[in-house]
Parts: structure tokens; C-alpha cells; sequence
């Protein structure tokens, strides 16, 4: 074979392996592609069964009031902390946390003996003074006769009534003091302000108690109430005097209460009011508890199917919808279940649709 031929040979190779890789190539790439498979012409897959005899409901929708729960606590409108005017020793504690007490009932005793002692002083110095002044007034009263008489001089008059109204504003001062040490001496019997029950004792006998530290913590069990921040377009709708619904999750209860006061100036951070609403007395409420205020905030169209109609797979929620004789099976996301027997649908249907229930 000559040199032409040769290379001739290896020029036709050179150009024909290329095009058979890239043949190749393409081939490969269309059968990756399901070229050579049976196409199936594009629609909806009929996954839908035919029905003889079956229970149906139509779904219908219904407008009904929203509210928006407003997170709130449980505090007591009459609350009061109990402390000392005084630097003593405690000598005496009557009551624990949790018990009731009335009003004017003794519940801490300070020491006061010498308290007591300036009360006796102060007794007998006006007990002195008394006597004084009775004869101060005496011998005024005889220096008017005498003076009437023309026995006594003018100046005899004037001195025994300058010694008279001088011993009458000491003896009104040693009432004073009398007064005074007595107030002091109360101020060791604290007793307490109000009807209520006792939240805690910050204190035990044999303590010093400081002038104005908390001792003992009282509220009013009467008086408890709801508070709670409102953001301002809600709390701008409600009135004093409106009922409003409260829910108590801990002891699952729900309560009605009055709006009883609506601070009026917003929260600058929040921008919400303050709304306080009053409850009711109940025996288990205790104040800090956790409750959620029900405000009204407009009406909404909502849908509710029989719970038998719905029928879960894993943890999704379907139900079976009529279409022309036929069950399709549709995803729905289900809401909460306030009517008996029946549960609310947020998403998966509308008005008019006709769902399959079962026994």
C-alpha cells in the first residue's frame, strides 16, 4: 500500500471515531430522556372511584364572630404590704402564707417596752398637769371675786390669770404628748388593713425590722380582676362596662368579666392600652395565674364538615369530595372542633362542595 492510501486511511479514522462518540453520545442521552418510552399524553391521572351507596354532606358556610386572645394575669386589686414604722425587735407573728384574716386582726407585735413606759409618763405627767391646772383655775376665780370686791389690785388679777392659761397650754401640750406616745405605741400592734388572705411572710420572730421593709403581703381574694395589654386597634372598640369573655386554661374555665377600666394613654413600646376587666370571685383563682381576654375583632366566613368525614394518612388530613358521581380524595387543613360533631375547615374546600361521611 502506498504512503497516500496510509494516510488517507488514518485522515477517514481520525474524522469517522468522533462521530461515532458523539452518535453514541446523543443516543444515550435521548434514552436517559424516555425518547424510546410510550409517551402518556399530559391530563389528571382518574384516581377517582365510583360510589353506590353513601352518606354526603354539603359543605355550607356561616358568618361567624372572630376574637383575638390577648395574653393577660390574674392580680388583685386590693393588695398591701404590710411593714414596720419602726426600728424594733419582732416579737410575735400570727400568720402564715395563706391564711385569712380580717380586718383589724393582729398579725405582727413589735417590742414596746419602752413604749409602754413613755405612755406611763405621759399619762402621769398629764395627771400632773390636771392637777395644776385645776388649781390655777381656782385661784383665778378667787382673784375675780376678790377684785370684784376691791380686795385684790388689778395686778393680783392679771398674774393669777397669766399662771392660769399658762398651766391650761401645758396641760394641752402634755395631752399632746400623750397622744403621741400612745400613736408610737400602736405602731408595735401591726393589724391588718383589710379583709384578705396572706400572700408570704418576709420575716420571723426574733427579726429587727427596719422602718419601711415589707413584712407581710395581704390581697383581697374579692377583688381580683384581669389585666391585660391590648394592642390599640382592639382596645380602642371596647367601653367601660362591656362584657368581655375570659379564658382560664390552668383550671379550664372560661368566665364572663366587665371592662372596668381603660387606662387612657397607650403604651409608647407596645403601642397598647392597659384594659382591666373584673372577675367574679372564684375560689381557685390565685393572683399571677395565666388567662387569655376573648376581645371581638370583626366576623369571618367559616366552613365546618362532619369529624367522620375526615380521614387521616400519616399526619394529613383528607377527605373524600363528590365530583359528578365520583370520590376524589382531597387534602384539607382542619381547625379547632367548637361545634359537637363537627370540626372547621381553614383550606381544601369552599362553599357547595359535597364530602363523602361514614359511619
Amino acid at each position: 500500500m502506498s504512503t497516500p492510501q496510509i494516510q488517507q486511511e488514518k485522515a477517514v479514522k481520525k474524522i469517522i471515531i468522533p462521530v461515532l462518540a458523539l452518535i453514541i453520545l446523543l443516543i444515550m442521552v435521548a434514552w436517559l430522556a424516555g425518547y424510546f418510552n410510550n409517551k402518556v399524553p399530559p391530563g389528571f391521572e382518574k384516581t377517582s372511584t365510583e360510589l353506590v351507596n353513601f352518606d354526603s354532606y354539603k359543605v355550607k358556610s356561616s358568618t361567624e364572630a372572630i376574637f383575638e386572645g390577648i395574653a393577660a394575669s390574674i392580680t388583685a386589686k386590693q393588695a398591701t404590704i404590710i411593714s414596720s414604722r419602726l426600728l424594733a425587735r419582732i416579737e410575735q407573728i400570727n400568720v402564715r402564707s395563706g391564711d385569712n384574716v380580717k380586718k383589724g386582726d393582729v398579725l405582727i407585735i413589735l417590742e414596746h417596752n419602752d413604749l409602754s413606759s413613755r405612755v406611763i409618763e405621759a399619762r402621769e405627767q398629764v395627771n400632773a398637769m390636771i392637777a395644776r391646772y385645776t388649781e390655777a383655775q381656782k385661784n383665778f376665780e378667787r382673784a375675780k371675786e376678790l377684785f370684784n370686791k376691791k380686795i385684790a389690785s388689778q395686778f393680783d388679777l392679771d398674774k393669777s390669770k397669766a399662771d392660769y392659761q399658762s398651766i391650761k397650754a401645758e396641760l394641752t401640750a402634755a395631752k399632746q404628748s400623750l397622744a403621741q406616745a400612745q400613736t408610737t405605741l400602736s405602731y408595735a400592734t401591726l393589724r391588718a388593713p383589710i379583709n384578705g388572705k396572706v400572700v408570704d411572710r418576709f420575716a420571723e420572730p426574733g427579726n429587727t425590722a427596719q422602718a419601711g421593709e415589707k413584712l407581710l403581703s395581704l390581697y383581697n381574694p374579692l377583688s381580683l380582676r384581669v389585666e391585660a395589654q391590648v394592642r390599640e386597634q382592639l382596645a380602642l372598640t371596647l367601653t367601660q362596662g362591656q362584657s368581655v369573655t375570659v379564658e382560664l386554661p390552668t383550671i379550664k374555665q372560661k368566665l364572663v368579666g366587665l371592662v372596668e377600666e381603660i387606662v387612657p394613654a397607650a403604651n409608647t413600646g407596645s403601642r397598647s392600652f392597659l384594659i382591666k376587666v373584673s372577675l367574679s370571685y372564684q375560689e381557685n383563682l390565685l393572683p399571677g395565674m395565666y388567662a387569655r381576654l376573648l376581645i371581638p375583632a370583626g366576623d369571618a366566613q367559616k366552613l365546618y364538615i362532619p369529624k367522620n368525614s375526615v380521614f387521616h394518612i400519616g399526619q394529613l388530613d383528607f377527605v373524600h369530595v363528590l365530583i359528578d358521581g365520583q370520590s376524589q380524595k382531597r387534602f384539607v387543613r382542619i381547625g379547632a372542633n367548637v361545634k359537637p360533631g363537627f370540626i372547621s375547615i381553614i383550606s381544601g374546600l369552599v362553599d357547595g362542595d359535597i364530602v363523602v361521611t361514614t359511619d
